[in-house]
């Protein structure tokens, strides 16, 4: 199968693209992370540069479910007891005006789970039968079950979108490239915080000839999949 037209080389770099080795990974897209009066928000951040990714992303998903490729979902927040809520990680949130587990203007506890904040937004809502790994830290390999899902299923590639793109889908990313995986990240898909700390995430996976990965665009990678005429690779 042709491969996607990525940089700084073609993903994947073996041309080996098929529903079989290969899956989507949608990283944290929750309310507390695009929406007013969540995480995000509270710190004072503009949630329009993550939502700008939910059109993309869906259009993403519409195909790739359609193609028969399996697909992935993240969630972060902390356990309802606060349990596994570090007093590092307490300091922190607190420092930045959006202390986790505290209630935000919603009363929603932020980033705890089962609270409204904590939900995938219904945009992206996933689909019966599609994981959801839910895990405390940036990064999804981290006291997950991720690994094991991804082994099971034979997966080779992955295809990274999400937010934000410096901190959840990068963790995520490198750990990835670690473990063997060959990544893509799709750039219209990902959103940080900050747009400089977007484009500075976007060019550290391209350095050295993509140390971390591929990088491309949703556009891109719907041309290619549309071009095969059966409904599923």
């Amino acid at each position: 199968m042709p491969r996607v037209k990525s940089r700084p080389y073609l993903w994947p770099f073996d041309g080996n693209l098929h529903p079989s080795d290969t899956a989507l990974i949608v990283i944290d897209m929750q309310h507390d992370f695009c929406a007013v009066g969540g995480y995000i928000d509270l710190m004072g951040y503009d949630v329009s540069l993550t939502q700008a990714v939910i059109k993309p992303l869906q259009r993403v998903l519409e195909v790739m479910r359609l193609k028969g490729f399996p697909v992935i979902h993240t969630r972060q927040g902390v356990r309802s007891d606060l349990s596994d809520l570090s007093e590092t990680q307490r300091l922190k949130s607190r420092c930045s005006g959006a202390e986790i587990g505290q209630p935000g203007p919603n009363g929603s506890r932020n980033l705890v789970r089962g609270e409204p904040g904590w939900q995938i937004i219904p945009e992206l809502t996933p689909r019966n039968g599609e994981p959801i790994i839910d895990k405390a830290q940036t990064g999804a390999f981290y006291g997950t079950d991720l690994g094991l899902i991804l082994l099971a299923r034979g997966i080779r590639n992955l295809i990274f979108t999400g937010i934000t793109t410096d901190v959840c889908v990068h963790s995520t990313m490198r750990q990835a490239s670690d473990r063997g995986y060959d990544c893509l990240l799709l750039e219209d898909c990902c959103a940080a915080t900050d747009l400089e700390n977007h484009k500075a995430a976007v060019k550290m996976i391209t350095m050295e000839g993509g140390i971390f990965g591929a990088v491309s665009d949703s556009q891109l990678l719907i041309e290619l999949l549309e071009s095969c005429q059966t409904s599923k690779l």
